[in-house]
């Protein structure tokens, strides 16, 4: 019997057991979503904290289909040609947040290279369908980099979740090697911009990667001042054999002190632990 490692051989430590989902909140969400047959990525990316989200009345959608233009070397989604985009997928979206009762809904996509917009108008419909059958639930949108297309960028502005996320993922070093098609600077200029139009911004780093303690303290300096308002750090964890391997299992301890160090920094908030993801505790995010 395999134990659990990566390919290069670094057993998971016990700080990354996962307990499994329990409450009375979970349990109805649960049956909610087996019932109506809904999708969340919460179940599909198998979140380690989703028992915990859908208690608090957090999930995550993901919308613009299941087939990504980039192939990132972290990421599980599928890469290829995606299909037409969807004109009713908004309006299901919007549905299902409404028959789970979500109080804080994470909206999240792939990347739509294919796409003169990059899936902007989809992005922007989705909050206005949702914001029209639920008007008390509140948003986090964790949108692409629109391939530095502005104009599209703007299209999210304009509609005003009360959060926008872009993620960093990783050090400037490491940009390459982890989001093959994206730029760390071009990421940066996202959330620079999300602020100056009045955003609530967000960003997530995955820790593991073989960066040094140095290059995470400068990556989040460099989110700082950008005016990034909230930081999540979690450790990434290899998907397949065919993703990057694991270089390393942060500790519990050194999540901490990058917690500390990101206070120090500005950040409003700073989610930082082994099992974090980009949308932990997103309902208290908005402050």
């Amino acid at each position: 019997m395999e134990n659990e490692t990566t390919t290069t051989k670094i057993k998971k430590p016990k700080w990354l057991r996962v307990k499994l989902p329990t409450g009375e909140n979970y349990k109805k969400v649960r049956g909610l979503v087996d019932e109506h047959k809904l999708h969340t990525i919460c179940e599909s990316g198998s979140c380690p904290n989703m028992g915990e989200c859908w208690g608090e009345g957090t999930a995550t959608f993901m919308i613009l289909g299941n087939i990504c233009t980039r192939s990132c070397g972290f990421c599980a989604v599928k890469t290829g040609k995606p299909e037409a985009v969807d004109i009713f997928e908004p309006g299901r979206v919007a549905n299902s947040v409404k028959i789970m009762g979500v109080k804080h809904a994470v909206i999240t996509s792939v990347d739509r290279d294919d796409l003169k917009d990059g899936g902007a108008e989809i992005w922007a419909q989705t909050v206005r369908a949702i914001r029209q059958q639920s008007p008390q639930t509140t948003m986090e949108t964790l949108i692409p980099d629109f391939a530095g297309k502005w104009e599209n960028l703007q299209v999210i502005i304009d509609v005003a979740p009360e959060i926008v996320s872009h993620n960093l993922e990783t050090v400037r070093r490491l940009t390459k090697q982890v989001r093959i098609q994206a730029k760390y600077d071009r990421s940066l200029e996202v959330l620079f911009r999300l602020k100056k139009g009045g955003m609530r911004t967000k960003s997530g780093v995955m820790l593991g990667l073989g960066e040094t303690p140095a290059e995470v303290l400068e990556t989040m300096q460099d989110l700082v001042a950008v005016g990034v308002d909230i930081l999540t750090l979690g450790q990434y964890l290899q998907p397949t054999l065919k993703h990057l391997p694991v270089a390393e299992f942060i500790t519990p301890e050194q999540f901490d002190f990058y917690k500390e160090e990101g206070l120090k920094m500005g950040f409003r908030y700073v989610e930082s632990g082994p099992l974090v993801r980009s949308s932990y505790h997103a309902e208290k995010h908005l402050f």
